[in-house]
């Protein structure tokens, strides 16, 4: 399964592409988008239109996105709200399922530790990843987005299975 992590942000929205067979994950790809443009309409059709294009290079079967972390700034949650639905918007314009995981899961998912700190996650997926060159900590944030929702497929899975087992006896 090919798999698109998301980390919007509406100066900078980071991608990661992963592989994930069986319990392996492999690195394919990742990046980040900046923003272009003086009003918000520009800025958000640019941030649309490059992740556009990273979803028409590398196919990914699904994607995952991380959700906003509301602070007392109400004026910037809204703002990243908005680049969040962009993010979401380019992948489900391309008929892929979009998930979504609170940072504090991701963050426990790859680190162990709901509140690692960005060092943390970005030398963990770099153990889980041999090999990567992370283009930043966006990209690193958005590959951690990806490796969660991996790993919480799989064994999403076979919780799954295991329901439907339970529910036939």
């Amino acid at each position: 399964m090919r798999v698109l992590g998301l980390d919007p942000g509406l100066r900078v929205t980071g991608w990661g592409v992963i592989e994930s067979s069986g319990h392996a994950v492999s690195h394919v790809a990742n990046g980040s988008c900046r923003s272009l443009g003086g009003n918000l309409g520009e800025r958000l059709a640019s941030l649309y239109d490059q992740l556009s294009a990273v979803v028409a290079e590398f196919e990914p079967e699904e994607a995952a996105v991380e959700k906003v972390f509301v602070n007392s700034n109400s004026s910037s949650s809204l703002l990243l709200g908005h680049a969040r639905a962009v993010a979401i918007l380019a992948a489900a314009k391309a008929g892929i399922p979009v998930s979504e995981y609170a940072p504090n899961s991701v963050k426990k998912t790859v680190t162990g530790v709901g509140h690692a700190q960005k060092r943390q996650i970005t030398h963990m997926v770099g153990l889980q990843l041999p090999g990567v060159r992370i283009a930043g900590a966006d990209a690193s944030d958005a590959l951690a987005v990806a490796i969660a929702h991996a790993v919480t497929a799989r064994f999403g899975g076979r919780l799954q299975a295991a329901i439907s087992t339970g529910a036939s006896m």
